[in-house]
């Protein structure tokens, strides 16, 4: 249980932001097989630490001495962490060939932390990684499948391999072009949903709540 602001924070709030925001840093990166290609698996544990400093940081304002103690590293490498910057971090993973060579086994607490920053920001602009977005979505066609709502699971099934978010409706028009409900075109909708759209889930939202306003 984490206090912020005499407000318990339940465990669980805690390990799922730290866990969206790993797996976008990973995403960063290129992805866990592209790791595994550049033989960089060992990048996870320092990564891992960073993500862990950033998130009490940033969201639970925890102090170097606090993050020092609960991810057991010295306070001047939560410093280090916490200082680092996301902008070089991302001009290092543009050029992730010339980052594996100079980081070969071990990456530099400045790019974990650089790196685990921007991803911090991504996730909470409502970006999180693609394979997280892609499973969710997986699952919530499963449900919709078996709550017999077609428009929604053919909807789902359509937007396989689109970038989250969406940022307007031309991306979907095609894609949706023949899918009807009560009568009415879903594309006749898109253009009145609420863009960006970051998920799945939100699209689904928005689609069903513009149906009603159509009942």
């Amino acid at each position: 249980m984490i206090i912020v602001n005499s407000r318990e924070v339940p465990q669980v709030e805690f390990e799922d932001l730290v866990a969206r925001v790993f797996s976008k840093s990973i995403d960063l990166l290129g992805g866990i097989v592209k790791l595994a290609e550049y033989k960089t698996l060992t990048w996870l544990p320092s990564l891992a630490r960073a993500t862990i400093a950033i998130v009490l940081k940033e969201e639970y304002l925890r102090s170097e001495e606090e993050i020092a103690h609960k991810v057991g590293i010295t306070k001047n490498t939560v410093r280090n962490i916490v200082r680092a910057d996301p902008k070089l971090a991302l001009d290092k993973m543009q050029k992730i060939e010339e980052l594996t060579k100079e980081e070969s086994k071990n990456l530099k607490t400045h790019t974990a932390g650089g790196i685990a920053k921007l991803a911090y920001k991504l996730v909470k602009d409502g970006v999180d990684a693609k394979v997280l977005v892609n499973f969710s979505s997986a699952v919530l066609e499963d449900i919709m499948k078996t709550l017999d709502i077609p428009w929604a699971y053919m909807v789902l099934k359509r937007i396989k391999g689109i970038d989250f978010p969406i940022s307007s409706y031309e991306v979907l028009q095609e894609r949706l072009s023949d899918i009807v409900s009560q009568d009415i075109k879903l594309t006749e909708l898109l253009p009145n949903l609420q863009y960006p759209i970051s998920t799945p889930a939100q699209l689904i939202k928005e689609i069903k709540e513009h149906l009603k306003m159509k009942e």
